[in-house]
C-alpha cells in the first residue's frame, strides 16, 4: 500500500533512535526517545495560494528533515509508522 499525500501535507519516515548513548550506555526500548528527524518520502501538490496557483515546497522526497516533538499525526500502515504534517511543521533540512 502507498500514502499519497494531498495539498500541502507531506509524508516523513522517522529515523530508527540510537541503542547507545554517547558514552556507550546501551539503553532498553522504553528508555528512547522517539527520534525527531526523519525522511522525505512523499510530498503533496503543495498548499493552494488565492490566486488558485500551488505553492512548491521548501523540501524535496529524500530529504533528512529535523522537526519538533509533536509534529504531524502519527499514522501506522502495514507495520510501519509515518508521520503526516505540513511543511509548517518542518524546522530544517540537514545535510
Amino acid at each position: 500500500m502507498k500514502i499519497v499525500p494531498l495539498n500541502d501535507k507531506i509524508v516523513v519516515e522517522r529515523l530508527e533512535a540510537d541503542d547507545k548513548t554517547a558514552g556507550g550506555i546501551i539503553l532498553p526500548d522504553t528508555a528512547k526517545e522517539k527520534p525527531k528527524q526523519g525522511k522525505v518520502l512523499a510530498l503533496g501538490e503543495g498548499k493552494l495560494l488565492d490566486d488558485g496557483k500551488r505553492a512548491a515546497f521548501q523540501v524535496k522526497t529524500g530529504d533528512r528533515v529535523l522537526f519538533s516533538s509533536y509534529a504531524g499525526s502519527e499514522v501506522t500502515l502495514d507495520g510501519k509508522e509515518y508521520l503526516i504534517m505540513t511543511e509548517d511543521d518542518i524546522l530544517a533540512v540537514v545535510d
